[in-house]
């Protein structure tokens, strides 16, 4: 029997302890948030890159017309701003005083306090946290204080809050009005493994999320101070042991991929069809983000490409050393590149099968693409808007010289292209298309038999009922 849920109070109202989890770009935005605050819950504005609109309430093309790296970020900004404040205004009006809107944002991205900053200087009163994560955002907390709002920082595992708090959050502690815990094994969109942490070996939530609660009540933080959890939560019946469970403190839930496949979702027909169609196992944890995280996403030809271009690798040398006994002699142009019998053979195999270049890495190794792509790589690489703080793909940085000092790494990709993409009616075959593990499940769930899709407030009515 499931034991149910209780009201929380959180920025002076009650609400459901059930948080809409924030996905950039343009995906939470003001139609799903402000109707999942409408129905009593917690809706997130993602505010990474979000959309404006245009008189005729079309979304504005994020064009960027800058000559240099730096002009281009500075337009993103600029668009991020913009579109935070619109989709903000938005959420509160459609929420109707009912629930709360929190906005969410990526520690990592390119800007994130510039748009932070500006997008809370101009939604004052409409906004009642801010969730982050991807990155240690340790100056979160004195950010939202400024405001007078609340900070919910994202982490992974109780080191991680620990390292946060005592280097920043202790001096703003009644502003923290929870802790997300972002399962790494479980989560959608970008996720916080460690090196310490095996990828292919998930570890059961429950001890992660108690060691959790310990670090808070070392900081004499209040149980009442839920702890999110997030990441492969489907079934409320089947979290019930959490639920009023002293050893955890308050729980809150959040719902990232289930907010996907409702009415109100804004993104296109295609990927919600997508969306019922998969299987277990279709969701891949990957390394191939240029933030450097891991991150989850299905498992569409887009994401197979990008493992059969790391598979096409190969180490090399600059000199004749050890094993590197051969001249390489296809994708090089004459370029002086050693390596193994065994690498040669397999280069001139690829070669044979179309993949005619090889683009070095930041590893000393080489990886093997068709002219084509090699072509679409350097155009993003050249063509890139600073959309993160480190890219990897690109080797922007978004202060000081702005840039890694890295070599661009082309066994990765345009974040902000493929997501923008996907966003506004891309093929989710061609793109990146984040989801979390469960996703599968809506294939299963006999609430979305026969193609039905809910309203966001079928769907949280459905959730309370421990479905």
């Amino acid at each position: 029997m499931f034991k149910g849920l209780k009201p929380i109070n959180y920025g002076g109202r009650e609400v459901w302890p059930l948080v809409e989890g924030g996905k950039g770009v343009a995906v939470s935005n003001h139609s799903s948030s402000g109707a999942w605050a409408a129905a009593g819950g917690i809706g997130t504005v993602s505010a990474v890159n979000a959309d404006s609109y245009d008189a005729d309430g079309n979304p504005i093309p994020q064009i960027y017309h800058g000559r240099t790296r730096r002009e281009r970020h500075d337009e993103l900004v600029a668009y991020a701003i913009e579109g935070g404040v619109e989709q903000v205004t938005r959420a509160h009006e459609i929420a109707g005083g009912k629930g709360a809107i929190n906005i969410n944002v990526l520690w990592e991205m390119g800007g994130a306090q510039q748009v932070l900053h500006g997008v809370l200087e101009r939604t004052r009163g409409m906004v009642a946290g801010v969730t982050c994560g991807a990155g240690m955002p340790y100056k979160l907390s004195e950010i939202a204080a400024h405001y007078g709002v609340y900070y919910l920082p994202i982490v992974s595992s109780g080191r991680a809050f620990r390292a946060l708090w005592k280097r920043s959050y202790s001096k703003a502690a009644e502003w923290l009005a929870a802790v997300v815990y972002e399962d790494p094994w479980l989560a959608g969109g970008h996720n916080g493994l460690s090196n310490a942490e095996d990828p292919l070996k998930p570890e059961d939530p429950y001890p992660r999320v108690k060691a959790l609660r310990d670090v808070m009540r070392e900081g004499g933080i209040s149980d009442e101070v839920p702890i999110v959890m997030a990441g492969g939560v489907w079934y409320l019946r089947e979290w019930d042991n959490w639920i009023d469970n002293p050893e955890l403190g308050s729980i809150a839930f959040q719902f990232g991929t289930r907010p996907l496949l409702t009415q109100e979702s804004p993104i296109p027909q295609l990927w919600k069809d997508r969306l019922t169609q998969l299987k277990e196992g279709d969701i891949l944890l990957h390394r191939f983000s240029p933030t450097g995280f891991y991150s989850s996403a299905v498992r569409t030809p887009f994401l197979r490409s990008l493992e059969g271009r790391s598979e096409r690798q190969i180490a090399f040398s600059l000199e004749h050393a050890g094993d590197h006994t051969y001249q390489l002699d296809v994708g090089v142009k004459g370029k002086n590149f050693w390596v193994t019998p065994g690498d040669l053979l397999r280069a001139r195999e690829w070669f044979g099968a179309g993949y005619t270049s090889a683009l070095k890495t930041p590893d000393n190794t080489l990886v093997f693409v068709t002219d084509a792509e090699r072509a679409e790589i350097r155009k993003d690489q050249t063509d890139c808007m600073g959309c993160l703080s480190h890219c990897g793909f690109s080797s922007w940085k978004d202060y000081d010289d702005y840039t890694t000092g890295r070599l661009a790494d082309p066994r990765s990709f345009c974040i902000q292209k493929t997501l923008q993409d996907i966003a506004h009616g891309g093929d989710p075959d061609r793109n990146l298309m984040f989801a979390g593990h469960s996703a599968f499940r809506f294939g299963q769930d006999p609430f979305y038999s026969n193609g039905f899709v809910p309203t966001v407030k079928q769907l949280v009515d459905r959730i309370l009922t421990g479905d």
